[in-house]
């Protein structure tokens, strides 16, 4: 994967597979939309990360915070220094969606599986249901780092200001077609559309049908060339909670190279529902 900007934060289930049970150096992660597919079999080394119950804060609409970050990775062996591998289901998009939360909280050393479980089960590698346990480590949090996440008025200003905006919904989602889908009802909004100045990239346009990331040059082209979207911009991504857009800014940040690139996890829960915040219609 040397054509990547960042070829360094991706392995291949070849790779992973030689080295899984290097547990001292590394910890696996499975993060899936489905809360209960790790119990039907996973990497044997892996542990879950569910990413309702352990990643969002139980009462108000946020992650956890430092402390409780602090205690997750403690709880499953994860040190400061700890390099994390983070794999899932539907190509990897909640492995990203978990990914970034532990780059929000600072943690350094995050690497994705290329193609997820997917690839890992087309393939005929191993699996287990035994959930492997590891010592608790003392976990000191890094910090924050605000950088990576972009809020609903920071949002406001940048689209009035004319920057970058990708929505990585459906083109039925962006035109206001549809205003929740029906495996989502919970994530319904009242109105339908997409944020002014937006393009619109179905997240799912950057996988390869193997479940790994398309070629640098392929995605050049998705989102340089027909979006012209350029790498030197800040450029703000969303969906409907942030978690499809957390792909796509990885994509944009680590296989691209853009300078700066922010995921707005209010996205359109958020903003569909906020008094006094324009929309648009149509344009997909």
């Amino acid at each position: 994967m040397p054509d990547y900007a960042h070829p360094q934060v991706l392995v291949s289930t070849d790779w992973l597979d030689k080295n899984r049970e290097n547990t001292r150096d590394f910890r696996i992660v499975e993060s899936d939309e489905d809360l209960l597919l790790y119990e039907t079999g996973h990497i044997p080394e892996a542990v879950k990360i569910d990413w309702v119950n352990d990643l969002n804060h139980p009462v108000v609409r946020d992650y956890i915070d430092g402390e409780d970050f602090a205690e997750l990775c403690g709880r499953h062996g994860i040190g400061p220094d700890t390099t994390v591998i983070f794999y899932g289901d539907k190509n990897n998009w909640w492995a990203c969606y978990a990914f970034w939360i532990f780059k929000l909280n600072g943690h350094k050393n995050c690497l994705i599986l290329n193609g997820g479980r997917k690839k890992w089960v087309d393939e005929g590698r191993a699996m287990t249901k035994v959930a492997p346990v590891y010592p608790s480590r003392t976990y000191s949090p890094p910090g924050p780092n605000p950088a990576i996440r972009a809020y609903r008025d920071e949002v406001l200003k940048h689209a009035k200001a004319g920057g970058p905006l990708v929505d990585v919904r459906s083109p039925e989602e962006f035109t206001g077609q549809r205003t929740h889908m029906p495996e989502y009802p919970q994530e319904g909004v009242l109105r339908g559309g997409h944020i002014p100045g937006a393009v619109n990239c179905p997240w799912s346009r950057a996988v390869a049908p193997d479940g790994t990331f398309k070629t640098r040059e392929e995605l050049e082209k998705i989102y340089l060339e027909e979006l012209g979207l350029k790498s030197e911009k800040d450029t703000i991504a969303y969906c409907r909670i942030g978690e499809r857009s957390s792909h796509t800014w990885f994509v944009l940040t680590y296989l691209l190279g853009f300078r700066h690139v922010k995921n707005y996890d209010g996205s359109w829960t958020e903003w569909g529902n906020s008094v006094g915040l324009p929309i648009e219609k149509g344009g997909g």
